[in-house]
């Protein structure tokens, strides 16, 4: 299981937010790429960045941030916030992003997932958030009829590479994560899951290990706020796999 830290983006300073809500917004740092770096040092072997101007208003604003991350670090990102057309995927992938995530897209236009999955396949995510089993969309502020887990078995058939699914009830609250949801998500495809939302410290971790099949998780506020040390995490993991 990878552990995978979390660089969310709004006007150009790594924040978190407190269950998506804009107004609740702390900001950690004012040097994304210095915080990219860090937690590559920390043996990061994947970064999760979320353009949260993009994610709220459908425009990403830190495209210049973005790039500069790029730039710094050698690990594989994978990047959300605001993707919404092929011509915004193809941009961010020719700029050496490895993988996008498409959320609101995948329930407002799911033709257009059918067709970025094949123009690139193993680079599109499909980012599924939800509370209380309903996919919520467009920064997090409308909640849909859709079930979770139908839309990802929708996502598995329409070629994603995986899923990353957070249930953002527990998205910055240090509650622990939504073990049964996660479970839930793991047994409903066959391609690789990563869990979001919720992780509060190294005993989240030694949790979401005994999901069988799961295939990472995110963090954020946790080791941002010190609760879970990054990289006890990452060698937690290691320790497992040997």
């Amino acid at each position: 299981m990878k552990i995978i830290p979390a660089i969310d983006l709004k006007d150009g300073q790594c924040v978190r937010l407190l269950q998506g809500r804009e107004e609740d917004v702390t900001v950690y740092s004012d040097d994304p790429v210095s915080m990219a770096r860090h937690w590559v040092s920390q043996g990061a072997e994947i970064l999760h960045i979320v353009d949260l101007d993009g994610a709220f208003t459908g425009n990403q604003k830190n495209l210049d941030k973005i790039k500069e991350i790029r730039s710094a670090i050698n690990v594989p990102i994978q990047l959300g916030g605001g993707i919404r057309d092929l011509e915004r995927i193809r941009t961010l992938l020719n700029m050496g992003i490895d993988r996008v995530i498409l959320g609101t897209t995948a329930v407002m236009n799911p033709e257009m997932i059918n067709t970025a999955c094949k123009e690139f396949p193993g680079r599109i995510i499909a980012g599924i958030d939800a509370r209380d089993g309903k996919v919520v969309i467009k920064g997090w502020v409308e909640v849909t009829d859709l079930n979770a887990y139908e839309l990802a078995h929708n996502m598995e058939k329409a070629g994603v590479w995986g899923i990353v699914y957070t249930d953002i009830s527990r998205d910055g609250m240090l509650t622990g994560p939504n073990i049964e949801a996660m479970e839930e998500m793991v047994r409903a495809v066959k391609i690789p899951v990563i869990a979001s939302g919720g992780v509060s410290g190294i005993e989240d971790i030694k949790n979401l290990l005994e999901i069988k099949g799961l295939w990472g998780v995110i963090t954020g506020k946790a080791i941002y706020s010190g609760a879970l040390n990054l990289s006890d995490a990452i060698r937690l993991t290691k320790n497992v796999l040997t």
